[in-house]
């Protein structure tokens, strides 16, 4: 079986570039949507938007590969890491690695790429990890490196990568390319096309030992902001996540070929849809400010409480919405109690109430906002 290294004229990937017109010019005019949304938010609630988002897809990024991570405590980290106040919570090696290298990826996404940069990004991830050989460094093991699944006697083979003795050329090949195609390179790429391009060719490559994932989705994140001339914060390991199965589907379909059309379609659309989901949760914040605007003093110890958590599920908020025996759970407190809580936040204006009896639930009543904010 011949993967897409094994071919002749490897690295030329062929794909219709006029099949991803479309997408580049939407991609152009929801990126500026998105820049001026933000652009709305002031500059304190913009610092705290930006490790939502951050610590967002710092957890989602993970958990593509299998890594369940505490979302306050990467927050909490990014906070350290940004400079701001946060709490005493104890940090993880893993949650601490990976808002280092979140941070690294916003701070730096304009400077061009080097292996200095991944050596530090992978030895951010690998921080406490004492599984792998190479911490920092590219793989040298001189056993096949293979995406496998299935039982040990019978494993399913999805990918395997080039031996680690030819990844030192690979990778000066590929960090070559990537700054040849960046806006200021000898042969500038369209956006969505060098993004995608770019990432399909380094999971190719498959460098390290661990993290492959993770680092090519923040290559990703780098060629993206190159190219809109800012870091783009879209959710893309977010979006990913929720079509994981998908992801991984094209990836084994195009480590096979060079012919890459649908994956590019594939990726663009993947990036799109990022786009709007971020949309989405730089209005939600924008309500949330403006919520805790209006209401301000005005709530009980055990309502902040149920109000933190439910912003806590983001813009799609509790599935099928808040019960009284979630508000129960939440503040642990009387039936009695909770139903003078949940009375007095309706009469307020903070909660609206759906259903009646055992099918009434609660949503958080939030101001409307516009994507384009105008």
């Amino acid at each position: 079986m011949k993967w897409n290294w094994t071919h002749g004229d490897w690295p030329q990937f062929q794909y219709d570039a006029a099949l991803l017109e479309q997408f580049e010019n939407r991609f152009l005019l929801a990126s500026g949507e998105v820049i001026g949304a933000i652009r709305h938010v002031g500059d304190d609630d913009r610092k705290l938007l930006r490790i939502e988002l951050l610590s967002d897809e710092a957890v989602k990024t993970s958990e593509i590969e299998g890594e369940m991570l505490d979302r306050l405590i990467v927050q909490s980290s990014l906070r350290r890491q940004f400079g701001l106040d946060t709490d005493n919570r104890p940090i993880r090696p893993q949650e601490r690695g990976i808002a280092e290298m979140m941070v690294d990826v916003y701070d730096s996404w304009s400077t061009p790429l080097d292996h200095e940069t991944l050596f530090r990004w992978h030895g951010m991830l690998m921080t406490g990890n004492r599984h792998i050989g190479t911490v920092g460094g590219y793989r040298t093991h001189e056993d096949a490196m293979q995406i496998v699944s299935g039982r040990l006697d019978r494993p399913t083979i999805h990918y395997e990568a080039p031996p680690s003795k030819q990844v030192p050329a690979e990778m000066a090949a590929y960090v070559g390319w990537f700054n040849r195609s960046s806006p200021k390179g000898e042969v500038p790429l369209p956006a969505l096309t060098r993004a995608g391009i770019g990432h399909l060719y380094f999971e190719s490559i498959h460098p390290f030992e661990d993290g492959n994932g993770r680092i090519g989705r923040a290559l990703a994140e780098k060629s993206l902001a190159q190219n809109i001339g800012q870091p783009s914060l879209i959710a893309l390991a977010y979006t990913i996540e929720h079509g994981r199965r998908t992801y991984y589907d094209q990836l084994e379909r195009h480590q096979r070929t060079l012919d890459i059309t649908e994956w590019m379609v594939y990726f663009a659309e993947t990036i799109l849809e990022a786009q709007q989901t971020t949309l989405n949760r730089v209005a939600f914040y924008i309500s949330k400010a403006r919520f805790y605007g209006q209401f301000r003093g005005q709530f009980n110890e055990r309502q902040e409480k149920a109000i933190a958590r439910m912003f806590r599920e983001g813009p799609g908020g509790f599935k099928g919405g808040l019960s009284a025996e979630n508000y129960i759970s939440i503040t642990r407190t009387s039936r009695a109690t909770t139903t003078r809580d949940l009375h007095d936040l309706v009469e307020k204006g903070a909660f609206r109430r759906t259903g009646d009896r055992r099918y009434t639930r609660y949503a958080l009543n939030l101001p409307e906002t516009s994507h384009k904010m105008e």
